[in-house]
């Protein structure tokens, strides 16, 4: 193809648009052709073709022609061997420095759009491309070439009827579109929605275009003529007024459909109008005046100037019967709403870009959103004028991307976002903790280097991980400069603290050991002996044990409980002869020893005629117990010598129940739902059955106490001790016990 045949359509279009024609796009062009006339990109589109498209769309949103003319010469370093030197040299630094941050953008993009990832992943992924579209190029021209880029393929794809790769669709719709919008290019924005729509939902995208019957270049018309003459009308009622026209696109239609639940025919805001006035008392009179020439549609008026929205956005919304009889909603506002509708973050992000919270919208991006609200009011939205002055002036500016972060790829091609200065281990780390552990090696960009090396945005980087084992000491030192992130600290300090406390439960376990070695108390649980002294389980006593803040003496006094001894009170101590009258009295007989002191055991309470056995004491003459009583049996283990065999004396004045018989103390415990009166009814028992009682205890515990319950409300836990000279009349009061309602247990201690 003839050279000038070829450069005619863009300089066509530069000359009817600027008045003059540009060599320098022109020269580009010229430099570009011979490389990109018969190549093919990866999509199937015609590489000189491409590139023309993208220096059309950077002509139509008002880049300056420096940033034209690098559309091309981007493409064409594709096929040099020596892109950023050639680019230099025939070009400047400028354009060499734009080629090789857009090229190095593709590939990690391309990348991206290539990984395979889970479901869940995949919102992460989109969030950290959209980043990385900002954070990692520092020159921001990089980000209209690729705007203007995917714009100009997604076109190649309708214009050509060819299937779009369902990948490159949703990277569009995701990622392309919402940074247009936070941008502020509305005019890529809107094409990159339709677009992506048509091909991820060619059904509904045909279904909703037959449905609005007409086409958007009518529709247009169609508010144009509306806005005419609207203008018109206000200016010869003598409002000063600036009437915009707001045309709805196909996707942001099947948002709201799909948002807000609507027919097709309820979306009243298909064609809408946008009036800006002066004061608010113009905004009241322009609605007036709307009312008067087209007819309002009843329950659509909305008065968000007396009652602002929460996020404080204003304005007057109606909607009203066009001159066509269609429905248009129109919006009134003065110029200071205008400008926080379209520049506060909370109201204008909320509902173009609804989020989690919002319907069918992009999820919000947290930190990211308020850095690019600030970006755009700061930096972005005088992007496009810096263009056109120069573009020295945009590599002059302050950087205004996000250099604190970067983001780096895994051999999988999964973006990991880190700290600027992040090194291996961070990003080992920041994968999985246990690889961050396991770490000792990496290869970055395919060569070994050491762990400490910083990494920088589009590197891959290949762990080399031990099959097992943990993190270095030497990492927390940061002189040595293993680790920049704190989250990476933590994690390894979090790793030696849990094997210094192994460490010291494997101590405890051993010293725990070896006491029950010793009292011969091997076959315990562990855990229900921590749980005797306390703890919630094993491992808690083991480690108080290793830190050497629980004295093993505890556990033998547990092991090895002293022996009881009886208050003086309870006591009931005799001198003994061999005489029947001293037996009667006493109630005791030693077998073969006479006239020795005996003491009553208050552990178990013995009565006539329960089975007893003796144990002689020190210092305190022999203990009388149940023989079945388990304190008795303890003590018998540790000293079987100092048992002694013991019966009840007295003959019959001992069994009997006559005014001389001896008594004896004796305890019962009774369980019951507690209630008013339960005390009157038990003692009533007592009473009826002639026992003397001579001591009572009670206590009432709440739900989740550490007595075991049953049923609903407070439980009653009571405690009597009664008098008696023959613990078998025990049997009929506990059944009478038992029948008293609310009772759940009765039975002797």
């Amino acid at each position: 193809m003839p050279e000038g045949a070829a450069t005619a359509p863009i300089v066509a279009l530069l000359e009817a648009s600027t008045g003059h024609s540009n060599a320098e796009v022109a020269r580009a062009r010229a430099f570009a052709e011979p490389l990109l006339a018969a190549e093919t990109l990866d999509t199937g589109e015609n590489a000189l073709a491409h590139a023309d498209g993208v220096a059309a769309i950077l002509l139509t949103i008002g880049t300056a022609q420096e940033l034209q003319a690098a559309a091309y010469l981007v493409y064409a370093a594709d096929f040099l061997s020596k892109p950023e030197e050639v680019v230099a040299k025939a070009f400047g630094d400028s354009h060499a420095s734009l080629v090789m941050h857009t090229r190095k953008l593709v590939q990690m993009q391309r990348a991206a759009r290539a990984a395979k990832v889970s479901t869940d992943q995949k919102a992460e992924q989109t969030e950290r491309v959209r980043k990385m579209l900002l954070a990692f190029s520092r020159d921001l021209r990089v980000v209209l070439l690729r705007l203007a880029s995917r714009l100009q393929t997604l076109r190649w794809h309708a214009a050509s009827k060819t299937p779009c790769p369902p990948e490159l669709a949703a990277e569009s719709q995701a990622v392309f579109a919402p940074l247009a919008n936070r941008l502020g290019i509305w005019q890529i924005k809107w094409e990159l929605e339709d677009l992506a729509f048509r091909f991820r939902e060619p059904e509904a995208y045909k279904a909703l275009a037959k449905g609005l019957q007409e086409t958007r270049v009518e529709r247009e018309q169609r508010i144009e003529t509306a806005r005419a003459t609207l203008q018109a009308d206000l200016y010869a009622q003598g409002i000063a007024a600036e009437v915009q026209g707001r045309p709805k696109h196909l996707y942001s239609i099947h948002k709201k459909m799909q948002g807000k639940d609507l027919a097709l025919d309820r979306v009243f805001d298909l064609r809408a109008l946008r009036v800006i006035v002066a004061s608010v008392a113009d905004c009241y009179g322009v609605l007036a005046r709307l009312h008067e020439l087209y007819a309002p549609v009843p329950g659509e008026f909305d008065d968000y100037i007396a009652k602002p929205k929460p996020n404080g956005y204003q304005s007057l919304h109606t909607i009203v019967l066009g001159p066509d009889e269609r429905v248009m909603e129109v919006q009134i506002r003065t110029r200071e709403m205008h400008d926080h509708a379209e520049h506060g973050v909370a109201a204008h992000w909320a509902y173009k870009e609804a989020g989690a919270r919002g319907y069918a919208g992009v999820t919000a991006a947290g930190e990211f959103e308020e850095q690019v609200a600030r970006a755009r009011k700061a930096v972005l939205n005088q992007l496009l004028a810096w263009e056109r002055d120069t573009v020295q002036e945009v590599q002059g500016a302050s950087n205004p991307t996000f250099d604190d972060r970067i983001y780096v790829f895994t051999p999988q091609a999964t973006i990991v976002e880190l700290a600027a200065g992040a090194t291996p281990v961070d990003f080992a780390y920041a994968v999985h903790t246990d690889l961050g552990h396991r770490c000792r090696g990496a290869r970055i960009d395919g060569q070994m280097l050491p762990l400490n090396t910083p990494l920088h945005s589009g590197q891959t980087v290949e762990i080399i991980a031990a099959k097992e084992g943990g993190p270095s000491l030497d990492w927390l030192n940061i002189e040595l400069g293993y680790l920049q992130s704190q989250r990476s600290r933590a994690k390894v300090r979090a790793w030696f603290n849990a094997l210094q406390q192994t460490q010291t439960i494997a101590k405890g376990r051993e010293l725990v050991e070896k006491l029950l070695q010793r009292e011969g108390k091997t076959a315990l649980k562990l855990d229900e002996l921590a749980s005797r002294l306390g703890f919630k389980g094993a491992e808690a006593l083991f480690e108080v044990v290793g830190k050497d803040e629980y004295s093993l003496r505890n556990i033998e006094l547990l092991l090895r409980p002293p022996e009881p001894v009886a208050d003086e009170d309870e006591m009931l101590a005799q001198r003994h002869t061999r005489s029947a009258s001293s037996g009667a009295r006493s109630g005791v007989l030693v077998v073969g020893i006479d006239s020795l002191l005996t003491t009553l055991s208050r552990c178990c309470r013995p009565a006539p005629p329960d089975a007893i056995s003796g144990f002689v004491t020190r210092g305190k003459g022999v203990a009388i117990h149940r023989s079945d009583c388990s304190n008795l049996a303890e003590m018998k283990r540790r000293s079987p010598e100092r048992g002694i065999a013991v019966e009840w004396g007295g003959g019959d004045q001992v069994a009997g129940s006559g005014k001389g018989a001896p008594v004896y103390p004796v305890d019962v415990l009774v369980e019951a739902s507690d209630r008013q009166g339960l005390l009157r009814d038990v003692l009533e028992v007592f009473a009826k059955e002639k026992m003397n009682v001579v001591a009572v205890n009670t206590q009432s515990l709440q739900a989740g106490a550490s007595k075991p319950r049953t049923g609903g409300g407070e439980t009653a836990w009571m405690s009597f001790t009664l008098e008696l000279s023959d613990a078998t009349k025990l049997n009929k009061v506990l059944r009478d016990l038992c029948a008293i309602g609310g009772v759940r247990s009765a039975r002797r201690k």
